[in-house]
């Protein structure tokens, strides 16, 4: 071993990783333990010994054990390709790991740097591996490590493997051989493989492009939302809507400050007490503008978009004077870190996967709320026409409140899920205030069916177009086809039903 260590921390960098290849075959923990001081720079060298750094302790590579080092012992220095060379070592090492997260985190490290010299490693690692999974993934990294043999036969064998492999740098490692070989039939199967390989890829990426066409769709309903609500009611054009979706995500920053400050043993529970927190604050700041402002713009559009536009700018300005105008940090619980892998491009987060199943059930509350309860009979009699039912007995006025509250609060929620995903600060609502409108618009006024497709329509087509033209055109493009759909149908996906749509 003391020879080992010498030599790998000792020489040309072509020799070093000769002997590290070759320490690796019979390696043991004190081989690991040497390979990470390394790869930690923590090895100096006075003559012919070496010498690890620990704990401010010189150890003996072999023993372990401390043994003083001379004053003028060097540092031992390591290239980028030996750096590289090490840390393939250690991942390799990680193979035999009783952890599979381990074993699967150094499988995917070694796909992408696997080669012949680390061949008797991987086989071993290879027949002792239990989880299918990995088994299967270790696999498709033997068979990289065979394509770089000097035997024909086993590189064949290697390319009609790698065909099915769904990893993007499979197709790197087949092209790169694709230019080097010179076997036709190697040549002819690494071709194959490559076509199969890209196929998978390319099903990836549309796959990545309609998951987040459906993620961008979640939120554009959970903004839209509130504001189908306000604005086919009473119909009010709130410019204000963005602040109060922001105010639903401050909310949910000033929570996890109170979690980190008293509860920090509960933190990971922190976003559920968010999000009833988050619809309250923004609702009750919604009912006071509706009783201190609006109501009394009723029948004015115009008015009420220059009042609520103007009540948006006090808003950030308030939160610019109360938080500061940086944006703040808000953390995912650890329960929304990470991501289920379904191919090898494609990673569904955990977080955007939360917020979809969110921004449904948020969707369900408010349509068992509009549909099935006494407030929701009340908004839609006012929303198809309010005076039949004032005369009928409804306080309009208090179901304008409601309702608007409501609304606000609806935005609130918006805004404790966009915290999750993206930058919290007070021009948060800006950039959905625009998106929110076409929704509505295009859903048709007060419509929430309407609402439901337009989002998810508007969210996908932007991100397959944007895999097209860019995100600038995809945007222009999205919004010239609601130009031209709202000039061919003005009432949108789904018309208003009742006698008020005839006035």
């Amino acid at each position: 071993m003391a020879e080992e260590a010498k030599a790998i921390a000792i020489g040309e960098t072509d020799a070093r990783i000769e002997a590290l290849n070759k320490a690796l075959v019979s390696a043991d923990e004190r081989t690991a333990a040497f390979l990470q001081a390394m790869s930690e720079d923590a090895v100096r060298v006075a003559g012919d010994k070496v010498f690890v750094l620990k704990d401010d302790k010189s150890l003996d590579p072999v023993s372990g054990i401390e043994t003083p080092m001379p004053e003028d012992a060097e540092d031992v220095i390591s290239n980028n390709r030996m750096r590289g060379e090490l840390d393939s070592a250690l991942a390799s090492l990680r193979l035999f790991s009783r952890d599979d997260h381990i074993r699967g985190e150094a499988i995917k490290v070694m796909q992408s740097d696997a080669d012949e010299s680390r061949l008797a490693l991987i086989e071993k690692a290879y027949a002792t591996e239990k989880n299918q999974d990995l088994k299967e993934a270790l696999g498709l990294v033997r068979a990289a490590a065979l394509l770089s043999s000097a035997d024909a036969s086993k590189r064949l064998q290697a390319a009609t493997l790698l065909a099915q492999s769904t990893q993007a740098n499979t197709k790197t490692l087949l092209l790169e051989r694709l230019k080097t070989e010179t076997d036709a039939a190697v040549k002819a199967a690494l071709g194959a493989s490559l076509k199969s390989v890209e196929a998978s890829l390319a099903w990836g990426d549309r796959l990545g492009a309609m998951f987040s066409g459906i993620s961008l769709g979640s939120i554009l309903l959970l903004v839209a939302l509130g504001l189908a609500i306000t604005y086919g009611l009473m119909g009010v054009i709130n410019m204000a809507h963005g602040e109060l979706m922001m105010i639903g995500a401050y909310a949910t920053y000033v929570v996890q400050g109170l979690f980190q400050k008293y509860l920090p043993g509960a933190f990971d529970w922190y976003l559920v007490a968010s999000v009833p927190v988050a619809f309250m604050t923004s609702a009750l700041m919604g009912a006071v503008l509706e009783r201190s402002v609006i109501r009394f713009l009723y029948g004015r559009p115009l008015e009420t978009l220059l009042a609520t536009w103007g009540i948006s700018l006090v808003l950030m300005q308030l939160v610019r004077t109360v938080f500061g105008a940086q944006n703040v940090g808000v953390e995912n619980p650890s329960w929304m870190s990470g991501g289920v892998q379904v191919l090898g491009n494609l990673s569904l987060p955990y977080n955007r996967l939360v917020i979809i199943g969110f921004a449904v059930a948020v969707l369900l509350g408010v349509a068992w709320l509009i549909g099935r309860t006494r407030l929701g009979l009340f908004v839609r009699g006012v929303t198809q026409n309010r005076p039949i039912a004032s005369c009928m007995g409804v306080n309009t006025a208090r179901v304008d409140t409601y309702a608007f509250a409501l609304g606000s609060g609806i935005a609130g929620l918006a805004g404790c899920a966009l915290s999750q995903v993206g930058n919290v600060g007070p021009d948060l609502g800006q950039g959905y205030i625009v998106d929110s409108f076409m929704v509505v618009v295009l859903g048709g006024v007060g419509q929430l069916a309407g609402t439901v497709y337009a989002a998810m329509g508007l969210g996908i087509l932007n991100k397959l177009l944007e895999g097209w033209t860019g995100a600038v055109l995809a945007k222009i493009a999205v919004l010239v086809f609601i130009i031209v759909f709202i000039q061919k149908r003005p009432q949108g996906i789904f018309a208003m039903k009742g006698r008020s749509a005839e006035a």
